[in-house]
């Protein structure tokens, strides 16, 4: 739950920092305090939209903090900066993070439901989540089958597009990589080094004679002087005790300078000009040259392409045989799909009447004795074996979304006789008001905190009181705050909160003041229309305050 909103800088908000409890919080205040503001922040925690005009008036930048405490007691921290120019900026714990990473962690911590949020209840879509929610976890397994369904028929069409388009491309990219892994396969690579080998041979081949000319003359000097000097120095040393590390060393260079002459021997009668060889040589690099341009940087490259271009051939070749096993997979999803959709329907059908019934129950208790709500379960207007599917092929899963192939309309009956009309023809603001929080009431799986701002817009008397007291049963089981106008409501809240605004060195700043016992009554009778003073008016809020709370024990003791 919420356990700390800290706000800064935020329109008429200077600073504040609001502790908030268990159970149901009103927020209350004159029109224009900075109650909505409060709301705001919330809703910038959850990754709403940020607009810079919300900044106070001097400030650079606005900031929201809220402190939420989780079910096994570790505590979230959630910040959102909002400057006058510029992004803004969300951070986890003091860890950046994107808007969208807010919103997602938001949506697991709080549901706001505002003056614009109630509209959501027209969406179709949000109706048949409604009533999916109320299902269960057959529902929800349901949908998710469905969802896994369709992405592997998608997959599947995927790879049969994979394979080319029509006959004609599929043959003439057949051709292409016939001719690739022929011309390929006649260069018969078997060495990646191959090209620095003929590299080499070639600057041997190419001066032939030369080589051996020059190989010739470095022996013939070895063996001339060279050989003559050594032998006479070695023969100056002989018997000279003092001296027989350096004889050893001018015997040593003697056998040295022998093998070195025979190596150069060696070398020179294995330098053979070969013409053909070398044309050879050099055809054989021109031709790795090429394949090297067409299919790769090295050799190895080439290797690998070969591979790839094998196996694309092999999957084109067997196009017909792959394409039958892919049609034959795909209907068999196809029937699947529509059993799965079939049973979600049936869930469906079999869950709406219970679900509005205690609905209808419930709009009872907050003051609409004769209305009716039911729920009607038909099938989506695209549907139909002729249409298509979500990756545009006709037949099979057509009609049916990871959603099912249901449409879901909510509708109301607000007096006898009036035939049941979809919410979007047949609620008022006030009705629509009553009826989201009815579905809440009923649908008690949500976040741990529930934030409604002006449910109870257009709507006073028992009303207000019906209200206050529904809201008040979900705050034993979730955290609620409630921005309401209404004493009604707010005298049933296990706190209250009032935002008032003051004037500080001839700026006005909003300030949140956490009423108790008399102040408390105070502020139940203003909103009454009464004054502080007035006997009747706190009286009338007393009359509220125990009330509610008589409420509140009795609720608990069932």
């Amino acid at each position: 739950m919420l356990s700390e909103l800290r706000v800064v800088d935020l329109g008429i908000i200077a600073e504040l920092t609001v502790p908030i409890g268990s159970g149901m919080t009103a927020i209350t205040g004159e029109t224009g305090a900075g109650k909505t503001l409060l709301v705001e922040a919330l809703q910038l925690l959850l990754g709403g939209r940020a607009d810079a005009s919300l900044v106070r008036e001097g400030a650079s930048e606005a900031r929201v903090d809220g402190r939420f405490v989780t079910a096994d007691h570790d505590e979230v921290v959630l910040s959102r900066v909002v400057p006058r120019e510029g992004r803004s900026r969300a951070y986890v714990d003091g860890r950046p993070a994107t808007a969208t990473e807010l919103a997602e962690l938001g949506a697991r911590l709080v549901d706001l439901h505002g003056q614009h949020e109630q509209q959501s209840l027209l969406v179709p879509a949000a109706q048949r989540n409604l009533l999916d929610t109320w299902c269960g976890a057959p529902a929800s397994d349901a949908r998710r089958e469905l969802a896994t369904l369709r992405a592997r028929r998608a997959a599947l069409l995927a790879e049969l597009a994979a394979y080319g388009g029509d006959d004609r491309a599929r043959a003439r990219e057949i051709d292409l990589l016939r001719f690739q892994l022929e011309e390929i396969d006649a260069a018969e690579i078997a060495d990646p080094d191959e090209e620095a080998r003929l590299a080499a041979e070639d600057l041997l081949l190419g001066d032939a004679e030369n080589h051996r000319e020059a190989l010739e003359t470095a022996r013939d000097a070895l063996g001339g002087d060279a050989a003559d000097a050594l032998a006479a120095a070695a023969g100056a040393l002989v018997g000279r005790e003092p001296f027989a590390h350096l004889s050893d060393r001018i015997l040593s260079a003697q056998a040295e300078l022998a093998d070195l002459a025979l190596e150069l021997r060696v070398e020179r009668e294995g330098v053979v000009a070969d013409p053909e060889r070398l044309a050879w040589v050099r055809e054989r690099r021109l031709r790795l040259r090429e394949l090297r341009r067409k299919y790769g940087d090295t050799l190895a490259d080439v290797v690998a392409f070969r591979l790839e271009v094998a196996a694309r051939l092999a999957d084109l070749e067997s196009h017909d045989d792959r394409a039958g096993a892919i049609a034959a997979e795909r209907a068999k999803l196809a029937t699947r799909q529509r059993e799965v959709a079939s049973t979600l329907t049936a869930l469906r059908s079999s869950g709406a009447g219970p679900l509005a019934a205690e609905v209808t129950v419930r709009l009872r208790e907050l003051a609409l004795a004769d209305a009716t709500f039911s729920i009607r379960v038909e099938p989506l207007l695209s549907g139909g074996s002729g249409g298509s599917d979500e990756s545009g092929e006709s037949g099979g899963g057509a009609g049916i979304t990871d959603d099912g192939a249901d449409a879901v309309v909510f509708e109301l009956a607000p007096n006898p006789g009036e035939p049941a009309r979809p919410l979007a023809k047949a609620a008022s603001g006030g009705e629509l008001s009553r009826t989201m929080l009815a579905i809440r009431v009923v649908l008690s799986d949500a976040p741990p905190t529930l934030v409604f701002d002006e449910v109870d817009a257009g709507i006073g008397g028992e009303a207000g009181i019906a209200i206050g007291a529904a809201l008040a049963g979900l705050g034993e089981r979730h955290q609620v705050l409630c921005v309401t106008h209404l004493a009604q409501v707010a005298a049933h809240a296990h706190a209250q909160l009032h935002v008032r605004k003051q004037t500080t060195g001839k700026r006005t700043v909003a300030a949140v003041e956490v009423l108790l016992d008399d102040a408390r009554v105070g502020a139940l009778s203003r909103m009454l229309g009464g004054v502080d003073d007035s006997a009747h008016a706190r009286s009338h809020a007393l009359e509220l305050l125990e009330g509610a709370r008589a409420g509140r024990a009795t609720a608990s003791r069932r």
